[in-house]
Formats: C-alpha cells, structure tokens, sequence
C-alpha cells in the first residue's frame, strides 16, 4: 500500500508539474497577444495631423521606420505582423495625411490607397521652347520614367505609330529618316500634374493630350492651310525661337511665308542651334557663326523647312502660323544684344544696316 501512494502521489506531482507549465506558457501566450494588440493600439490618444510621404520604390520596412520614428504608430514589428497578416503591404507612393490616433490596420488602409494621397502627383513646367530632351530630362528628375527612357518611346516608330488614331495630328511626314525626335514638336509646353506611378506611356499621352486640345482649337485652319500639319508644327517651332514675343510671332511668321513664295532658303540661325544641339540661350554666337554646319535642320542649306520641328511650340507660335501676318517683309533680326526688339526689311541692304546698327 506505501508503494501504491507513493505512486499516485508522483504522478499527481507530475499532472501538476505539467499543469503549471501549461498554465505558465498559456499566461505567456495571452500575455503576449495581450502585449501585441496593446502595440496596435493608436500611438497617440488625441488626434493630430501628420503629413506623411511615402517616396517611389521605398520598402515596407522603410515606410514602416518611417512612421515610428514620426510617432504615427507605436510599434514598427507589431506593425509589420499586422500588415502583413491584413495582406495591406501594397503601399502606394504618394503624401497623405495620417493622425497617431488612428489604429494601425486603418493607417495601413490608408496608404495602400492611392487615392488616399493629398499629394500623389508631381507637377511639372514644360515652357515654350523646351527641346525633347528638356522635357525628358525634367521627368526624369521627378517620376519614375528616366529621361532614356522618355526619348527612346518618344523615338520609337511602333510606339509613335500605335498612337496616330488618338491623335490625329501625328502623321506620317514625322517618320522622316533625317529626324532626331519623332514627338519633337508636339510635347505641348504647360504645367502638367503627373501620377507618381505613372509610366512612360501615361505621361506621354497626357501631354498629347494637351496639344490634341490645341489642335482641335485650331482644327479648322489646320485643314485650310496650304502647308500640312507637319510643315506647321516644323514653321512655329521656327517661329517659337524666332520671335521672343508673342507680339512679334504672327509678323515673323509671314516673313518665313514670304520667303517660301519667293523660293528662297529660310536662313534661321535657330536651326542651327538645333542642328548643332547647341542652345541659343547658352551661345546665340554658336548658331550664328555656324551657317554651313552639315545637317538636314540648317536652313540656310536645305531648301524649306527643315525635316521637323526644332522644338516643342506654343499656342501662340501654333496661332502664328496659322494666322501670319501679311507684310512685304523678307528679313528680319532681333536685337539680342539689347531688349530683343524685332527688326524688319523689305531689302536685303535694309537688313544688312540694321545688323550693322544693332549687332555690331
């Protein structure tokens, strides 16, 4: 019988044994689930706004740091569990306003939404003139397309060519061996707000889509004029670096009118410039002491207009050539080393007097 108890005694100091450990792990279990959800808990019990950004191709563990160190959320590891669990890990670039009063499953709601963002856009200024590769370079500096990039699709033909249904004034004149850009000329300059995720394709038709309004503007004198919209949009980019103001534009634009009529070369130093991608505003000298450089864009070689435009132009410049003025004019310069005043003449001798007075 002694043996009997002291056996059932041991076996009962086992149960327990186990029973505590049971006990132990199973207080240690709540205990941490208890600890986890309290770290889930808002960071903060008032509300305030915190502006939030979450930069392009950042990481979850980045944006996650992020948010604790500004004291949006209390816990960067129970965040991670959260999300992750919540399948919430597809987080959007963008700005957004975020409050440390919130829970940490809506915070995440929150940034996987990019519609969420007060700021998911990038705005960017292409101005009157830019070339190609400006506006290239200037997406590239703020979006995720690189300026490489941005010039290849906009040189690419198949590209070029899967777009001509949307926008009509894309034609086939573009596809010329001699050009440099294919889009050249119709990247329309204005401000322009870019989704932080769009690609190269996105934020090419909305530009286009901008120059599309300007065309339909216009719709009606583009298809009157004696000129195609190529040769149009290749006569304002002309025009567009010619004339500095908008008050100068349409007289200008007639003087390049009468110079075609008359079977004589352009002779625009500007395409030059473009010839020799040398830009006027860093050395007007370049383009003007350069007028036998061998390029298909130096008009004072080739008969015409050059194979494309120059640059991207205005509306003004677009409105020029398509409204010039009428005048016996055929030269003119601009005063560059002064306010940029236009100088006209009828006679080559008047224009070699105004050279003299006014550049020498």
């Amino acid at each position: 019988m002694p043996k009997s108890k002291n056996k059932r005694r041991k076996k009962n100091n086992g149960l327990a044994a186990v029973l505590i450990v049971l006990v132990v792990c199973a207080g240690l279990v709540l205990g941490g689930i208890f600890f986890y959800n309290g770290q889930l808990k808002p960071a903060a019990s008032e509300s305030e706004q915190i502006t939030f950004t979450v930069s392009q191709g950042e990481s979850l563990n980045r944006v996650i740091k992020n948010l604790e160190d500004q004291g949006v959320i209390r816990s960067g590891w129970a965040a991670k569990i959260s999300v992750k669990l919540a399948k919430l890990t597809n987080i959007k670039a963008g700005t957004y306003i975020l409050d440390p009063s919130w829970e940490v499953r809506e915070i995440f709601e929150v940034l996987n939404d990019s519609h969420g963002a007060v700021v998911n856009d990038t705005r960017l200024t292409f101005i009157e003139g830019d070339w190609a590769k400006h506006i290239a370079e200037k997406i590239g500096e703020t979006t995720r397309c690189s300026k490489d990039e941005m010039l290849a699709l906009w040189n690419d033909e198949s590209y070029v060519r899967s777009l001509m249904s949307d926008y009509p004034f894309l034609t086939e004149e573009i596809f010329n061996a001699d050009s440099r850009i294919l889009l050249e000329g119709y990247l329309f300059p204005e401000t322009y707000n870019f989704f932080v995720d769009a690609d190269a394709d996105q934020i090419t038709r909305k530009i286009l889509d901008q120059t599309l309004k300007v065309y339909n503007e216009f719709a009606d004198q583009f298809a009157q004029s004696q000129l195609s919209v190529h040769q149009l949009f290749t006569l304002a980019s002309i025009v567009q670096y010619e004339a500095a103001k908008p008050s100068d534009m349409q007289l200008v634009a007639g003087v390049f009118y009468n110079r075609l009529a008359a079977g004589m070369k352009l002779q625009s130093s500007v395409t030059v410039c473009y010839a020799i991608d040398k830009e006027k505003d860093d050395d007007w000298m370049a383009c003007e002491v350069n007028p036998d450089f061998d390029s298909p864009y130096n008009t004072y070689r080739v008969e015409g207009l050059p194979p494309g435009p120059i640059l991207n132009p205005g509306r003004d410049a677009i409105q020029a050539v398509l409204q010039p003025q009428a005048s016996d004019y055929l030269y003119f310069m601009a005063d560059v080393k002064g306010d940029g005043t236009v100088y006209y003449a009828k006679t080559y001798a008047e224009h070699q007097a105004n050279v003299r007075k006014y550049l020498k």
